[in-house]
C-alpha cells in the first residue's frame, strides 16, 4: 500500500510539474500559440475562475517520459520477433515522436495543429504517440496530471503573459521524465 501512495505521489508531482514547465517554456516561445490558448481560455471562462464542468472545452491549451522500460516475464511474440521470458525493453519515446516516417518531414518542428483532428487522425490510427505510455501501463495519473495543468495554463492565461527570459539555456536532462537542466526562467507581464 506503501508503494502505490508513492507512485501516486510521485505520478501527480513529477510529471505534472515538468509537463507544466514544458508547457510554459513552449508558450513563451511561441507567442502566436500563447494568444489562441489565451483566446479560447477567454472564449471558455471570460473572467470567472475556471471549473471542472468547463476545463475539457480547452482544445488548444495543452510528457515528459523520454523512455518506457517493460520486462518481459514470459516468451512474448511481437509481429516477427520473439522476445525471450527475462529480456528488457526499452521504449526510445522520444525518438519515436521525431520518426519522420510516422510524422512526416517535419516531425521534430512545434506544430500542435498536427493534433486538431484528435491523436487517432494525427498518427493515422498508429500507436506512435505515447506522452504518457500506452495501453494496461498507461500512467494511472494522466488525467490528473492533464487536468491540473490545463486548470494552472487557464489561471495563467487570464491574467499574465509568459515571455521566456533571456536567461533561459536549453539543456533537457533525462531522470524519468525529461527536465529543463538549468530550470525554466519564464518572465510573467500582469495583462
Amino acid at each position: 500500500m506503501m508503494e502505490e501512495c508513492k507512485l501516486f505521489y510521485f505520478s501527480g508531482q513529477e510529471t505534472t510539474s515538468v509537463l507544466f514547465s514544458w508547457i510554459m517554456l513552449l508558450l513563451s516561445q511561441h507567442q502566436d500559440w500563447q494568444a489562441r490558448a489565451r483566446e479560447e481560455v477567454m472564449q471558455v471562462f471570460g473572467d470567472k475562475t475556471p471549473d471542472l464542468e468547463d476545463i475539457n472545452q480547452l482544445k488548444v491549451a495543452i510528457s515528459s517520459s523520454h523512455r518506457n522500460d517493460r520486462a518481459v516475464h514470459k516468451e512474448t511474440k511481437l509481429g516477427d520477433l520473439t522476445l525471450p521470458a527475462g529480456v528488457q525493453v526499452h521504449m526510445p519515446i522520444l525518438l519515436i515522436h521525431r520518426d519522420t516516417k510516422l510524422w512526416g518531414d517535419d516531425a521534430a518542428e512545434f506544430k500542435p495543429e498536427r493534433f486538431k483532428d484528435g491523436i487517432s487522425k494525427a498518427t493515422k490510427n498508429q500507436v506512435c504517440f505515447l506522452p504518457f505510455g500506452w495501453g494496461p501501463r498507461t500512467c494511472v495519473a494522466q488525467n490528473y496530471a492533464l487536468l491540473e495543468a490545463k486548470m494552472a495554463m487557464a489561471l495563467i492565461l487570464q491574467r499574465f503573459s509568459l515571455e521566456l527570459s533571456p536567461s533561459y539555456v536549453h539543456l533537457p536532462y533525462k531522470v524519468i521524465t525529461i527536465h529543463p537542466k538549468l530550470g525554466a526562467p519564464i518572465i510573467l507581464h500582469k495583462l
